[in-house]
């Protein structure tokens, strides 16, 4: 049998080696975080919504060992840079250091005494993609300020204060959906998160089934992207909602039937990034159901609804993205959607465990021909939330 976590052995060989030029001794240990793809649930997680991400075999990693002071030097293998800061001496940089910075910051104003470290980081998700990068670079820093300063790792306190982290102090205005996959993942597993109460629940993914993750090359940027704007836009729904009713704190307290009953008094944009969430919800709802009994024709049907509605209601799909996913169904998979906040990124496909390989490289090289882009395309396994390799 392949191994099925091959990018891990990679990345882990590279940050070792370089951590010992870099520092002249061997690391303490290796954090690790994962990436994710979202199965479905996508912009309900800042609406009080369902979400059903799954942590892959992607992530970052970051070899270090602690320091008898308050500085932190990290190295990038990713962008070939050294950065260094005192912990007494924050600076919101706008570069990967800032999200190190943001980390730092958000453990210590919840009064988290931390210690220095040093380090080496190398990550294989790509960056801007839509897999949470970022949310994987800030539970692995995370999760080094804890075994070096001796922190209980408490995995959804730390995934709070990572949303907070990229909240404040970098600028996105995320929900916490990917800090928590990231935090709390479970090989072979779903989460199904209820982002209002925070309650999870691990759903198995199908061993017959594989998800195939396709890179558009098309990076896009939250913080510079009509993300914050999707997300006035339902706060502005709610608000009328609420000027007629005290039933509805969020677009969670919504069905489509009572949505449709408030259409009158919503400008027609306005309803339809209402009626993608509502709905949404509902199709994340079936997608457990679907995962649980194994039907795995439902699910894709699910996966595929979700991508018309992110495409026409909430409107963050890309000519790109609306590609991939027309060439994998073309090519057979059971259904497919974009993954993470749109705009670019990436897409994913669910297929049967068998088809997974030609599916992925059948729909790459005919995306690459037709749009003359560098796309990329990957099956991906379900992998374990953020730790520590001794």
């Amino acid at each position: 049998m392949p191994d099925p976590y091959p990018f891990e052995k990679t990345v882990k060989a590279q940050i070792l080696e370089r951590f010992q030029q870099q520092y002249h001794t061997a690391p303490a240990g290796i954090a690790h975080a994962p990436g994710r793809v979202n199965l479905i649930g996508e912009h309900t997680d800042y609406n009080e919504g369902f979400v059903l991400p799954m942590a892959i075999d992607r992530g970052i990693w970051i070899a270090f060992r602690p320091r008898t002071d308050r500085r932190v030097r990290l190295y990038s293998l990713d962008f070939e840079e050294s950065m260094q800061f005192s912990l007494d001496a924050l600076d919101q940089k706008q570069s990967w250091a800032g999200y190190v910075h943001g980390v730092a910051w958000a453990l210590q104003t919840a009064g988290q005494p931390l210690t220095g470290w040093d380090g080496v980081v190398m990550g294989n998700v790509p960056i801007g993609a839509g897999l949470s990068s970022s949310a994987a670079l800030e539970l692995a820093v995370a999760r080094v300020f804890a075994a070096v300063s001796g922190l209980d790792w408490q995995p959804i306190e730390m995934a709070l204060l990572c949303q907070r982290a990229e909240n404040v102090w970098v600028g996105v205005n995320c929900g916490v959906m990917d800090q928590l996959v990231s935090a709390l993942g479970r090989a072979q597993h779903a989460l199904c998160i209820d982002t209002r109460s925070l309650h999870t629940e691990y759903v198995p993914f199908p061993s017959s089934a594989r998800i195939v993750v396709f890179y558009s090359d098309a990076p896009r940027s939250l913080a510079a992207s009509a993300y914050n704007q999707r997300r006035a836009e339902c706060e502005e729904a709610v608000r009328r909602i609420q000027a007629l009713t005290s039933q509805v704190r969020s677009l969670r307290d919504l069905t489509p039937e009572s949505l449709d009953a408030f259409r009158s008094y919503l400008p027609e944009t306005i309803y339809r990034r209402a009626r993608h969430v509502v709905t949404e919800n509902a199709r994340v709802l079936a997608s457990v159901q679907a995962m649980r009994t194994g039907d795995l024709e439902s699910l894709g049907r699910w996966m595929l609804a979700s991508h018309r509605s992110l495409r026409d209601d909430y409107q963050v799909s890309s000519a790109a993205l609306d590609k991939l996913v027309a060439l994998a169904m073309d090519a057979g998979a059971l259904g497919a959607r974009l993954t993470g906040a749109g705009f670019g990124g990436c897409a994913i496909a669910l297929c049967r465990t068998a088809h997974a390989e030609q599916l992925a490289s059948e729909v790459i090289a005919a995306y690459n021909a037709q749009t003359g882009l560098h796309g990329e395309a990957y099956a991906v396994v379900a992998s374990d939330g953020a730790g520590i390799d001794e």
